[in-house]
């Protein structure tokens, strides 16, 4: 059976362009290399976003102009262009011809601290200043030399101060970032004497092969990369350790609060706690006389994470000296207020105490700056402020007033923190106390604990899913049966 053939037409090289190509071919096959590694180190730093992220981007863009810059000066790939794409590459080469040195810079900073950071952000907009100038030369006259001297001393310089910095252990131990700069040293001083080599050669009339210059900088580059690697990695071992240590605190944490609602007689309590981050400045403690009588108290560190965490903890010991007056709600907040002032540093906290006390069928409620206590009687809810000064204010300050509450069966008391009105949906408008008043209403006959599951559900439907939670959220719901 004849085989049926197609004609196909390939590109016509003349003898000349194929002898132009073989002497073209180390900086095509390197421009390439450049271009390509250059482009996906940049992506996929632009996509992972993680720690030292900044410098493998800038990286990426510096190996990407070298290598673009390499392609641009060979006339095979000119010839292979678009047409409207050849006519721009004389601009685009000078460009990047010009801002090779603010990319070296930028990367370099990304590595530096103190005086060596500011003189590289000084180079970068050097460079700049120079580029804008150099192309606005080329534009005008054609000349693509003009200031290539200003840039070239600026390279100089740049270069000078980094084999300097990388190769005097002082300095690299003052400027630099690294723990350990041997691989950038060595990548650095290969790349300097690479250079030297060069200018010091071609006045001579030696010209080294072109690809010693795509060896240099490819070593440098490495060097570079090898020393934001290490940063990435030092990073995240930090957070692991970090994140090691926020579960322990969080663990803490949980300790000092109550295991679980006491049991009582004629009383259902229920709680619940959400921290913002893995550790919270809300904190909760019951003070049970027996299975009649109960204080409850609520504070809420200002601020949030392990700082307010760690004022938190500070109020379980505080609350241990006061005590022995769990019945005086006055006693019980000017006593923890004098204990925690003089330790706050600035912090401030709010505190709620209710006193609750079924056989003589009454309740004591006193307050520290907090959110009012929400009644729930006979088909209405009720606000009851009680407030004195918050913790931290005035150490001596005792001006807690207390409110005397009559108790009857069905009552249902709420204290909560201001984590639970404050949230905001998409449009900026906060949960606010009228909501949670409407989730109350509509769930009375709810037991406590579904009612609390209930407003954590409306909470969630208040935020969109891109919101977080944006504070700490405890709420106590007591029912009187």
């Amino acid at each position: 059976m004849p085989l049926l053939c197609w004609p196909v037409t390939l590109p016509a090289f003349t003898v000349q362009d194929l002898s132009s190509l073989r002497a073209q071919i180390v900086d095509v096959v390197s421009g390439s290399a450049f271009l390509f590694i250059g482009l996906a180190g940049f992506g996929i730093a632009l996509v992972r976003r993680q720690s030292g992220a900044r410098l493998f981007i800038l990286l990426g863009i510096w190996s990407a102009t070298y290598g673009a810059i390499q392609l641009s000066h060979q006339s095979v790939v000119l010839a292979a262009l678009p047409h409207w794409l050849a006519s721009i590459a004389p601009f685009a080469n000078t460009a990047m011809t010009y801002l090779t040195v603010v990319a070296g810079a930028l990367c370099f900073r990304e590595l530096s601290l103190g005086k060596v950071r500011t003189f590289m952000l000084f180079i970068a907009l050097a460079g700049v200043a120079i580029a804008v100038g150099g192309v606005t030369a080329f534009v005008r006259t054609g000349n693509n030399s003009t200031l290539i001297p200003y840039n070239n001393l600026l390279a100089a310089c740049l270069l000078a101060v980094l084999t300097v910095v990388v190769a005097v252990r002082r300095f690299s131990r003052k400027y630099l970032v690294l723990q350990n700069q041997r691989v950038l040293a060595v990548g650095s001083l290969l790349f300097a004497g690479e250079a030297l080599f060069v200018n010091l050669s071609r006045p001579l009339g030696v010209h080294s092969p072109k690809v010693l210059d795509h060896i240099g900088f490819a070593i440098f580059l490495s060097s570079l990369a090898y020393s934001g690697l290490q940063l990435v990695l030092a990073s995240e071992r930090r957070l692991l350790s970090i994140e090691s240590e926020l579960r322990i605190a969080r663990d803490i944490q949980t300790a000092i609060l109550p295991e679980r609602a006491p049991e009582l007689d004629h009383l259902r309590v229920s709680t619940t706690y959400r921290p913002m981050t893995a550790v919270a400045g809300d904190f909760y403690e019951f003070l049970a006389v027996d299975r009649d009588r109960v204080g409850v108290l609520v504070a809420d560190v200002s601020g949030h994470g392990v700082p307010a965490a760690l004022f938190a903890s500070m109020i379980k010991v505080a609350v241990q000296a006061v005590e022995p007056y769990a019945c005086d709600p006055k006693a019980v907040l000017s006593g923890l207020n004098r204990t925690l002032s003089n330790q706050l540093r600035g912090q401030l906290i709010s505190a709620a105490y209710l006193w609750l006390d079924t056989e003589k069928q009454q309740a004591l409620y006193s307050a520290a700056g907090h959110p009012p206590l929400l009644r729930w009687r006979g088909g209405r809810l009720e606000h009851i402020e009680s407030n004195g000064l918050l913790f931290g204010v005035n150490a001596e300050c005792d001006g807690y007033p207390v409110c005397a509450i009559p108790l009857r069966s069905g009552d249902r008391f709420l204290l909560y923190t201001d984590g639970v009105t404050e949230p905001e949906n998409a449009h900026g408008v906060a949960f606010g106390d009228t909501r949670l008043e409407q989730v109350v209403c509509d769930n009375r006959d709810r037991p406590a604990s579904e009612l609390s599951e209930r407003v954590l559900a409306e909470l969630r439907l208040w935020q969109t899913d891109s919101l977080t939670q944006g504070d700490d959220i405890t709420l106590l719901v007591v029912d009187v049966v």
